[in-house]
């Protein structure tokens, strides 16, 4: 049962001219890799252009990029190098502003499941946990710099507005993230100021009555341009395809880049999202009766309470001052607070209904309430130095964290009090008195970390890098009862080797380690040694057409020990934990940019098997094949027009409960379509349609609940530009 909603304690358990002149090679060595994804900014930063002085931002798209793009030329995200993506020893994928567009992907889990080898685990109406190469994803960034991850998923709908493109780099990612899983690193890159005068803003009408407002206004604040701000702001609210569910949020951004000096640059930013769903789920539904026959409710069934809210409100502040001291050497130093609260009073159903009367579902209502401070520092230094008749380049930084959690659960009265004759799903339970009993968790976080990379030029075509990464953490306090008291460091390598076949293909192997500390205790009240984490990768990677187009393929193989898993309760009803070991390996194949004139597109297939230290099927609600494919074309007969589709696969899962009851899920495909018509230089009008052939299917098996994927849907944006 739940004894609150935070994520370490889910209440159910757990187991992305005009003349189609196709490119042959690009068609060719599309069919060969399979697939891919990627993706490019939709405007260069301010001063980007013909100006030698410093960028301010860590990560930044340089060169010709067209804001149609799928694709990015450079990414520093997995190293704080400003590579290419084919220069880079790793998978990464990108999402570019161009189709968060094109397809409506206005969330962080729209994103994602359009990324090769992300599965969007999602568990709830208003919490979502995401998953790459068989492990949950824990590292996240925001411009190149990391957040302390408390809770191991995503509260609320983290908005896409504020972002030009999203990273996610695959497999451990010791140099940059030294802790968390060997899973994949996403990286939030933020909007920043253009050059010039630039605005948009669009107007979006939806199914269920869901309405979005945005606007986007970059602007010079003096006629030298030495200061320049931009601004965004969004707001969507509506109902859902869920039975009493009606999500709304606010979100706002402000940045201002200032020149202090030639060298010198200082931005300040702020933003803020405002989240209130009414009538969200804690929990989800019965997946299976007590005779182990599968559940078939209406997607639009809920076990949510009329009363049922919940609020969540995340502000950032951050400033970034960057000195560029020479053509070689820039130092990049960011601080970083952010405040996350949340509020909600929540109804969870729980139990295994009886196929014939419904009985044997029970309810729990509690009131929760939380708080999440952070603070980060993080300076970075990248130059470049002799050795050996060449010029290699270096790399170093330390950052600081601290953050603290303090949260209460007010327990409702009528704990465990029986729902029968559907009274589960129709939203009739009383709102009761939060006065039965209170718990939660009043604990700190403190984590250390310096790292030191070097590029080295070993030959005209080989470059080799490497880098240590060593990290301290501390925790004091506790969270419901278990002491959250650790203290555990550890230095992890990180190697990768690029060789250049040719001119457009290049071989790469790559070697990393990460760990990830832990409160968990076991049996006799110890807490768990820090679970690690390494990966092993090898592939190809190529560009095409002046980096307009980018295909590669991986093999990956990758290990986690020492993973908290429940394995019981003690006499005073406190879970108890052990270290198990798994091991996942698979290949991944990604194409993205542009195919043709006109013709964007954005695919990726992966394929892993996951297995556990005996030597069986491990976290089988993971899907081990997915593929993804996002495209669109400019039709040249109507050249205002643009056409496009995605698609989206996985094959079956499923989840072993016990000897009696497996939940299953078979594989199935959603396909959606898009349309965009440009009525003037100015103003154009899209029409997208999700779920086009209604395929009904669980959202995730990563809980022994679960809710139903929307069906068809649609939305109409008219959007204008400056």
């Amino acid at each position: 049962m739940p004894g609150r909603i935070t994520p370490s304690a889910a209440p159910s358990t757990p187991s992305s001219p005009t003349a189609l002149s196709l490119r042959p090679l690009a068609l060719a060595m599309s069919l060969a890799l399979g697939a891919g994804m990627a993706h490019g900014a939709d405007g260069a930063p301010a001063d980007d252009a013909g100006e030698d002085t410093p960028v301010m931002q860590t990560i930044t798209v340089t060169g010709s990029s067209d804001a149609t793009a799928y694709t990015a030329r450079k990414s520093a995200s997995a190293s704080k190098f400003d590579l290419s993506l084919r220069e880079t020893p790793q998978a990464v994928s990108v999402v570019t502003r161009a189709q968060m567009d094109d397809f409506r992907l206005d969330n962080a889990s729209k994103v994602l499941a359009q990324t090769t080898g992300v599965t969007v685990e999602a568990v709830e109406t208003d919490r979502s946990y995401y998953t790459a190469r068989g492990y949950d994803i824990t590292n996240f960034q925001f411009d190149g710099v990391g957040i302390p991850f408390v809770f191991g998923n995503v509260m609320g709908d983290l908005d896409t507005a504020l972002f030009e493109r999203v990273d996610i780099v695959r497999g451990a990612n010791g140099l940059i993230s030294s802790t968390g899983n060997p899973s994949a690193t996403v990286n939030f890159v933020r909007k920043r100021p253009t050059q010039g005068l630039a605005a948009a803003a669009g107007v979006t009408l939806g199914s269920w009555n869901t309405r979005r407002l945005d606007a986007d206004v970059s602007t010079p604040l003096g006629a030298d341009g030495r200061v320049a701000a931009r601004f965004v702001v969004a707001h969507e609210e509506g109902d859902s395809h869920l039975d009493r569910y009606s999500p709304r949020k606010d979100v706002a951004y402000a940045i201002v880049e200032a020149k202090l000096t030639p060298d010198t640059r200082l931005a300040l930013g702020h933003s803020y999202q405002n989240n209130l769903a009414r009538g969200g789920m804690w929990g989800a539904l019965p997946v299976a009766y007590t005779d182990g026959t599968p559940t078939d409710y209406p997607i639009s069934a809920s076990t949510s309470a009329d009363w049922s809210r919940w609020s969540i409100l995340n502000n950032s502040t951050f400033a970034e001052l960057a000195h560029q001291f020479n053509a070689d050497w820039r130092v990049t130093a960011t601080a970083t607070y952010n405040r996350s609260t949340s509020d909600s009073k929540l109804f969870y159903v729980y139990g295994t209904p009886d196929k014939a009367t419904g009985d044997g579902l029970f309810s729990y209502p509690s009131r929760y309430a939380s708080a999440n401070k952070q603070r980060l520092l993080d300076v970075a230094a990248t130059g470049k130095f002799a050795l050996a008749g060449r010029r290699h380049d270096l790399s170093m930084g330390l950052a600081w964290s601290k953050s603290t959690l303090d949260d209460v659960s007010y327990y409702g009265r009528g704990i465990g009090t029986a729902l029968p004759n559907g009274t589960a799903f129709d939203g009739s339970y009383p709102e009761p008195l939060f006065d039965a009993s209170t718990d939660g968790s009043a604990y700190k976080d403190e984590r250390k970390n310096a790292y030191l990379a070097a590029r080295f030029n070993l030959a005209d075509n080989a470059k080799l890098l490497a880098g240590v990464n060593t990290v301290k953490a501390d925790s004091t306090g506790s969270a419901y009862g278990v002491s959250q008291a650790k203290s555990q460091s550890d230095t992890t390598p990180y190697l990768g080797l690029v060789y250049d076949i040719g001119r457009h293909v290049s071989a790469y192997g790559s070697y990393t380690e990460i760990f990830n500390p832990q409160s968990s205790i076991d049996r006799t009240g110890q807490t768990l040694a820090a679970a690690t984490g390494k990966s092993l990768e090898a592939g190809l990677k190529s560009d095409w057409f002046d980096g307009r187009l980018n295909l590669s393929g991986a093999l990956f193989k990758t290990r986690q020990k020492n993973v908290a898993e429940a394995a019981g309760t003690t006499p005073d009803l406190k879970t108890f934990y052990k270290g198990v070991d798994s091991e996942s390996q698979g290949f991944e194949l990604d194409a993205s940019g542009e195919l043709a004139k006109g013709w964007q597109a954005n695919a990726g297939y992966a394929q892993l098997r996951i297995q556990g230290d005996d030597g069986k099927d491990a976290r089988t609600f993971i899907p081990r094949k997915r593929f993804h494919l996002a495209t669109t074309y400019h039709v040249p007969a109507v050249p205002a027009l643009k056409v496009g589709a995605s698609l989206t696969w996985q094959d079956a899962i499923y989840n072993k409960v016990d000897d009696s009851t497996t939940l299953h899920q078979g594989a199935y495909a959603q396909l959606g379509l898009m349309a965009s018509y440009a009525i003037s230089r100015n103003v154009s009008l899209s029409l997208n349609l999700n779920n086009v052939t209604d395929k009904k299917h669980l959202t995730s098996l990563y809980w022994t609940q679960s809710l139903y994927a929307a069906g068809r849907n649609g939305s109409a944006t008219l959007s204008w530009k400056y």
